[in-house]
């Protein structure tokens, strides 16, 4: 692992210093989970309540909520709430019986793919689903081979993590897994289509000189890890023909920019004018009920059911196929994908006009309400991590919650519930311009 790449946990957690005192709460969470606790901030906070895009801590105070997608429709949004509780008090029990409500929602969501995207079969959490996606390209190619981005992060199981570079604290990945840099055209140049596809291409070679051969490409169609990526729209097509001429297959990992967050369609990939041969889901679909999923053909599943007897017991309940329902409705009659793509545009735009003052301010990149702003040394213009280290906990004493990702460390990650408003948005750029004049 390059010792100048963060882990992405490293650049949000808390870090227990020597002589630095615990608060009873950060004691108890120490005690027992160990060295596997993550917590946030130089100090952890503790919730109690939440509702739309607003946190409340056990000191009372509110907090604006950049940070948390999972909530994809807002914290505690009612509508969910109530089909929630509707459904756990009448069923709910694996999905080996039929039950209505599960299918009424696997035929909703998938009337949001592309024709060829007809099947769907669910799993508890996102890192299921790209684990089951790996076994499905790798089954159908005969090759051994994926290509992911240096920064890539798409889960936690044993598969997933190889394909995940930016979990590595020590080592690397396995010779199987190739990266490529993001689509950043401070590596590519203006041509982000042409430079990226070329980068697939090189070590779709390289698979081949190996004898691995290339199963599949697989990125987060907004690139969140690497720093938010988004522009310009249809860059992914010559790199996703450039596997596919390889006889691989390309996955779309919409655990993030899925569900109406990029602001132009339900999904991240539809921005690129591609159809993926499998799509993974998770987080969102369920607004923090543990919901995710794959999407794929059917010849496709179907080849993984032909060499192992699989099944999720309870990936796609009754209760989370009745979350994942309300979600699909909320952000329909609410507008959601509208209010992701023109409240983000407002938010770009008013952090762009601060930068002008504000030299620490970097690019600003993104799409709908997933936004990258990069801080930066004003003397270098280069990434600056401790300085984006300050600044999010700066946020935080000032009731604002945001994150940090990219192979810098230096990129604020905004990524809030889709009900954000032009009011929170207004909090934001108030908070952000007092913070950045004193980091």
């Amino acid at each position: 692992m390059d010792p100048s790449i963060a882990p992405i946990l490293s650049l949000n957690a808390y870090q227990a210093s020597d002589g630095q005192t615990a608060s009873p709460a950060v004691a108890r969470r120490l005690a027992a989970f160990g060295r596997g606790a993550v917590l946030f901030y130089r100090e952890p906070i503790e919730m109690v309540s939440a509702q739309g895009t607003r946190l409340r801590a056990a000191d009372g105070r509110e907090y604006l909520d950049l940070y948390n997608n999972v909530p994809s429709v807002g914290h505690c949004h009612p509508h969910v709430v109530r089909a929630v509780q509707d459904q756990v008090a009448k069923l709910n029990i694996h999905t080996r019986y039929l039950v209505d409500v599960v299918t009424t929602y696997a035929e909703r969501l998938l009337g949001t793919f592309p024709a060829p995207l007809s099947n769907v079969t669910f799993s508890c959490t996102g890192s299921e689903a790209n684990d089951l996606a790996l076994r499905i390209a790798r089954l159908a190619t005969g090759a051994q081979g994926i290509i992911v981005t240096a920064g890539a992060y798409h889960g936690n199981t044993m598969a997933v993590t190889e394909v995940s570079p930016s979990t590595y604290k020590t080592g690397r990945p396995p010779a199987s897994v190739r990266t490529v840099p993001a689509p950043d055209p401070r590596h590519y140049g203006p041509d982000i289509a042409g430079g990226f596809a070329r980068a697939v291409e090189t070590e779709i070679a390289e698979l081949a000189a190996m004898g691995i051969g290339t199963a599949a490409l697989l990125v987060d169609t907004i690139f969140s890890s690497d720093g938010i990526f988004a522009d310009p729209p249809g860059f992914l097509a010559p790199a996703v023909a450039a596997v596919h001429a390889a006889g691989g297959l390309f996955i779309a990992d919409e655990v993030q920019p899925g569900f109406g967050r990029t602001g132009a369609g339900l999904w991240g990939f539809a921005r690129h004018g591609v159809t993926p041969d499998i799509v993974t889901l998770g987080k969102p679909m369920g607004n923090g009920f543990p919901l995710a999923g794959l999407v794929t053909r059917p010849e496709l599943l179907g080849l993984l059911t032909e060499h192992f007897g699989y099944f999720n017991t309870f990936g796609g309940n009754p209760v989370a196929a009745a979350a994942g329902l309300a979600v699909l409705e909320v952000i329909e009659q609410e507008g959601l994908i509208a209010n992701a793509r023109d409240v983000g545009a407002y938010l770009r735009d008013g952090v762009r006009a601060l930068s002008a003052e504000r030299p620490v301010i970097g690019e600003v990149r993104g799409a709908g309400l997933y936004t990258g702003v990069d801080i930066i040394d004003p003397e270098t213009g280069g990434p600056d991590a401790a300085r984006t280290t300050a600044l999010m906990n700066a946020l935080r004493d000032r009731g604002v919650l945001i994150g940090a990702a990219g192979l810098g460390a230096n990129v604020l990650k905004i990524r809030p519930p889709l009900c954000l408003s032009r009011a929170d948005v207004d909090v934001f750029i108030a908070a952000l311009w007092n913070c950045t004049d004193r980091v």
